[in-house]
């Protein structure tokens, strides 16, 4: 029952040949119950940022059902013919809740569909976008302050995850029958906080989860983490768990942090990994306690460590939830000297006296410096845009793919932004959790950009030839 959202044959992994007829009877079933033939339970393992990345680097946990969805972020239903299903997480002080429950795309970008997702975020359009979000679907959890602002808490967390971090993600299927009967239990039991890092944190949730589909299948290291349940450890047991049942179909993939200028999030660890990292942790404890210190050197290199990141697929939205091979070093080779062809050649862009390198990075800079001063929003199909202004006019970019090529006001600048994002998703450590399919889209996207007239940005009455000298000035 592989889950239709992330439907790869590479991804699954299947064992045993079957007699043709058996199989052709099988085929048949499955075409005429497909809905019923991918339901799926996802274990996202999520990147640690901010603090988190700092010190304990734990990194964070929930559960995606693809086949079951929500009345209310509290209320959960089976899923109608065409939804994506739901991310179920617990936080602490979200209005007194235990779990929330918060659809697909909504959870991963703050936006309602996939193509509004924005091509490049910083943290002024990522903060618009989640409070945009919490007006229109969560003001019961987290209404207005006073005075109309955006309240404070962790709510943010339950939107717009993928701008903040990188997310692993290993599926195992489930059946509706199981589907149903983790609703009834949801129904039927009080929705009340018990957070507790210790006991009951986000990765104990997630293994109750996986548990009640599967018993006994994820469970705590008592040496490794120190009996505390962390996000990488009951990934780890999934995964093992999915080699062991290798009837069950499953995946494994990555959903890549958002190109921007939000601080690209960290490697998860486990608590024995965190503590053997941090060099100010670990030799006072090798120093005060040998014996001690010994034994947690030997648990550390004494066993293969559990890489999320390796050999995961990508997943990509935009092409019916397909995974993808990551880029290869010779594909990011390529596709950079093509983005430097294109740079070099667009009739747009004037020659900079820089060396080849300092000139792209002074390019990419500057549009970022000019991101930061933008005003975002919402065109009026509800796609995302930034106002810019320059000089003494004002510029509207379109910033997703829907929206790039058809509300732009300048061309130039919208080329600027998309430069910026393929900039970064061409660096040699981004590039591994980067889609081909991705790059090929951009660099066909900031072509159709360059081969456009430069268009005038309309506000005050100066030409056109003045805009873009404007624009160009700004952004050097």
């Amino acid at each position: 029952m592989k889950m239709q959202a992330f439907a790869n044959p590479l991804a699954a992994r299947t064992r045993g040949s079957w007699p043709c007829g058996r199989l052709c009877a099988i085929l048949l079933f499955c075409l005429g119950s497909i809905r019923h033939a991918h339901a799926g339970a996802t274990l996202f393992l999520e990147e640690p940022y901010s603090y988190d990345g700092s010190f304990a680097g734990t990194g964070h946990a929930d559960v995606y059902l693809s086949h079951v969805c929500s009345v209310s972020p509290v209320i959960l239903r089976p899923c109608a013919e065409g939804e994506s299903g739901v991310v179920l997480s617990r936080y602490d002080g979200i209005a007194g809740y235990d779990w929330i429950a918060i659809p697909l795309i909504p959870y991963l970008y703050a936006v309602d569909r996939p193509e509004a997702v924005p091509l490049f975020a910083d943290a002024r359009l990522v903060a618009f976008l989640r409070d945009q979000y919490r007006r229109d679907y969560l003001e019961s959890l987290a209404p207005d302050r006073p005075d109309g602002g955006t309240p404070e808490g962790n709510w943010y967390e339950m939107v717009g995850a993928s701008y903040d971090r990188t997310m692993y993600g290993f599926e195992i299927e489930t059946s509706p029958e199981q589907d149903a009967l983790l609703i009834s239990k949801f129904s039927s039991q009080p929705n009340r906080e018990r957070y507790n890092f210790v006991k009951r944190n986000c990765a104990d949730f997630v293994r109750e989860v996986i548990n009640f589909y599967y018993p006994h299948a994820l469970h705590r290291s008592v040496i490794g983490d120190l009996g505390v349940t962390t996000p990488k450890q009951i990934a780890k047991m999934l995964a093992k768990y999915s080699h062991h049942h290798p009837e069950l179909h499953s995946s494994d993939f990555l959903v890549p942090q958002v190109p921007g200028t939000v601080r690209r999030s960290k490697p998860v660890h486990g608590v024995l990994e965190s503590v053997m990292a941090a060099k100010k942790y670990m030799v006072p404890l090798v120093v005060l306690h040998p014996y001690i210190g010994s034994g947690l050197l030997f648990e550390y290199f004494g066993h293969r460590r559990f890489d999320p990141a390796r050999n995961a697929l990508i997943l990509n939205l935009d092409s019916r939830r397909q995974l993808e091979a990551p880029m290869t070093r010779d594909e990011r080779l390529r596709y950079q000297s093509r983005l430097d062809e294109m740079s070099q050649t667009a009739s747009v862009t004037e020659p900079l006296n820089q060396g080849k390198n300092e000139g792209k990075t002074k390019e990419v800079k500057a549009w970022e410096r000019l991101q930061a001063t933008a005003t975002p929003g919402i065109d009026t199909s509800g796609q995302p845009v930034l106002q810019l202004r320059i000089g003494d006019d004002l510029a509207q970019v379109g910033i997703s793919r829907a929206n790039i090529l058809s509300v732009s006001d300048s061309s130039e600048l919208a080329a600027r932004l998309l430069e910026a994002r393929l900039r970064q998703e061409l660096r040699p450590a981004t590039a591994r959790k980067t889609s081909p399919r991705d790059v090929e889209r951009d660099l066909a996207l900031l072509q159709q950009l360059l081969f456009l007239q430069p268009r005038k940005v309309a506000v005050t009455p100066s030409s056109a030839n003045d805009s873009n000298a404007q624009a160009r000035a700004s952004l050097r």
